[in-house]
């Protein structure tokens, strides 16, 4: 499925539809470049949850773990760039655990993960405009997608 995003406040307003659905154990994988709106999604998915206080890229700690109605881990692999370095991170401890996992840079681990996942690919589409192509593995997110198009009125 693919949304079209006019504005950041929408791209957020995405997130929440998104984080809305978030059962424990949800994998959510995010790509794109730099700039084309991974955390204010994040920070969407997070006000769904309700985390309070702010939402950043975890650029430099690489991962933070955020308190609302469920564990949000939120993790940032855009520094790393070796596939040893990226393993070393412990990432089971967030992709089996009770919370939900949001990873950002995801394309850069594609063999780490779980068959059964969320995967967001964001890309410009105009100055502010973003496209978010969104696909599912694993009979839970399909039921997640499905929600989303009845949300915004998208085909799947």
């Amino acid at each position: 499925m693919i949304i079209e995003s006019k504005s950041a406040v929408k791209t957020r307003r995405i997130g929440e539809t998104i984080g809305k659905e978030f059962r424990p154990g949800d994998i959510i994988l995010l790509a794109g470049p730099l700039g084309a709106g991974k955390t204010t999604l994040v920070q969407g998915m997070a006000k769904s949850l309700g985390v309070t206080g702010s939402v950043m890229s975890p650029t430099f700690v690489l991962a933070r773990e955020l308190e609302g109605r469920l564990k949000m881990y939120h993790v940032d692999l855009y520094r790393l760039e070796k596939m040893p370095e990226i393993t070393d991170l412990g990432l089971d401890d967030y992709l089996y655990s009770d919370g939900v996992t949001v990873i950002e840079w995801a394309d850069r681990a594609e063999t780490l993960w779980p068959d059964d996942h969320l995967r967001v690919d964001l890309e410009y589409a105009g100055d502010k405009a973003r496209k978010l192509k969104i696909t599912v593995h694993g009979k839970r997110y399909h039921e997640m997608l499905d929600n989303l198009a009845l949300k915004f009125g998208e085909k799947r």
